[in-house]
């Protein structure tokens, strides 16, 4: 392996950040549970720099390294800023959501850059075995962070429940990824994707390999009928932790779909799209239906995500630019409001409460109304009502599947968005039409509600303008 095949220098940002995090990891050791804001300062300042460095390496060509293990393009970046942006705006939500609960601990940190550092691999991923890599990084970072809480029976559950279920679907992954080696005779996506186009014939190892691969990651994503681990871990972890997990991993998730199915398997196309037509209605339907039943908000939110899923599946699922670039658009503004949404439950929770049920938000309106707005925001851009960029979400990923001549399938997914509006509406006539049960003013660090404001209003500006965003998403396709 020559020093070309190396070129660590496009590397430096995931370089820098596991650099950062074992930098953390030993800081902690010997810092007081008086001084632990430091470990809190650290670790934004190792992802504000590690942003600095995606800027500074990223290209409009795309470079394979590391004997082709790793790709840098286009796709790359922009993923990778937006999951280190995600993180360093989760460290700022839960950061005194932990201190009232007495579980501020340097740990949680190390594990969220570390899980940091398994997605970024997981985008650049170009070999079978450094996209394994980065998944079981970030995944093992999660299992421990669901557990994180040590004195919470619910979150030991969850974390045991995502260990199992988890290690199911990753042996799944691995099993389908050793089918393909065994027919492409290699590891390296180009090769694969070469030996694949090649085929004369139908190969039966080859289609079982790639429905192994496609469990996987409908598992990953949280997509039915392989979400039953999804509401669980979002109500049983700390709601620090719930945030993490629905925000930026999703945007990993895209990127692995995109770097196995499109790139790896591409030729195949014909076959994953038959499936994830099935995982699509089954997400948009089971997601949308049982979410209407639900009490509990982080539930609630657990079965919109599965319903989310459906929808950015239907853009994968369309095998042409167009799609990839809505689904990914979908994906980018989805993290976002998911982002916002659990931020609303931090921003309420206060110590010895948990504001995850949708009562707890009777009333906003009379305590805070700017964040009563910022929900009524986030909550019709996950319904899909204008001018929020959520409509322009679905809008793009129903436009990709006319496109292909599935009208049908895209009358199916304004079927179920229809039935979603109502759970999202209800959560708004919580808030503006009945009264609070709790009174008292929202008291939080003028840091989380800056932040939380921004990110509510980017929701707004980006349906009002969001021509910038999907020409940025349409790029990475052309």
């Amino acid at each position: 392996m020559t020093l070309e095949m190396l070129n660590y220098s496009v590397a430096w940002p995931e370089i820098f950040l596991l650099a950062m995090a074992c930098v953390v990891l030993i800081a902690d050791v010997y810092t007081s549970d008086a001084q632990r804001q430091s470990t809190y300062h650290l670790s934004q300042l190792g992802l504000i720099v590690t942003l600095l460095l995606i800027g500074f390496t990223s290209s409009e060509q795309r470079i394979i390294a590391f004997n082709g293990a790793y790709v840098s393009d286009q796709l790359a970046s922009v993923l990778k800023f937006s999951i280190v942006s995600i993180v360093a705006i989760v460290f700022v939500y839960s950061r005194e959501y932990l201190q009232q609960r007495n579980i501020f601990k340097g740990e949680f940190y190390v594990l969220g850059l570390f899980g940091t550092l398994g997605m970024m691999i997981m985008v650049s991923a170009h070999h079978f075995l450094s996209l394994y890599l980065g998944l079981e990084l970030l995944s093992l970072s999660l299992y421990a962070m669901v557990a994180f809480d040590r004195d919470n029976p619910h979150a030991s559950e969850a974390a045991m429940k995502y260990f199992v279920l988890g290690a199911i679907a990753s042996g799944m992954l691995l099993y389908g990824m050793s089918m393909i080696y065994g027919v492409t005779g290699s590891l390296d996506l180009r090769l694969v994707a070469a030996a694949v186009a090649q085929q004369q014939q139908m190969n039966m190892v080859m289609i079982f390999g790639l429905v192994f691969m496609v469990i996987g990651l409908a598992f990953k994503l949280g997509a039915v009928p392989f979400h039953m681990w999804l509401p669980d871990v979002y109500h049983g972890s700390p709601t620090a932790v719930t945030t993490y997990i629905a925000s930026a991993p999703k945007i990993a998730g895209f990127a692995i779909t995109i770097r196995l199915l499109v790139e790896g398997m591409g030729s195949l196309h014909a076959d994953w799209q038959g499936m994830l037509v099935i995982l699509a209605i089954l997400s948009m339907a089971v997601g949308n239906i049982v979410a209407i039943a639900q009490t509990n908000l982080k539930r609630m939110l657990a079965y919109s995500t599965i319903s989310h899923v459906g929808f950015i599946l239907l853009g994968i699922l369309s095998a042409n630019a167009e799609g990839y670039a809505a689904a990914m658009f979908y994906t980018l503004t989805y993290a976002l409001m998911s982002l916002g949404g659990f931020g609303m439950i931090i921003l309420l929770a206060r110590a010895g409460f948990e504001a995850e049920n949708i009562d707890d938000f009777k009333g906003l309106n009379q305590r805070s109304p700017w964040f009563a707005f910022m929900m009524l925001v986030l909550m019709f851009s996950m319904a899909g009502v204008p001018p929020t960029v959520g409509f322009w979400a679905k809008l793009s990923v129903l436009k990709a599947v006319v496109h292909i001549d599935m009208l049908w399938l895209a009358l199916v997914g304004v079927f179920f968005s229809i039935i979603g509006v109502y759970y999202y509406l209800r959560m708004i006539k919580v808030m503006y039409f009945d009264k609070a049960e709790d009174a008292s003013p929202l008291d939080k660090s003028r840091d989380m509600q800056i932040a939380l404001s921004a990110n509510g209003l980017a929701i707004l500006v980006l349906g009002v303008y969001p021509g910038m965003l999907m020409s940025l998403c349409v790029s990475v396709f052309t």
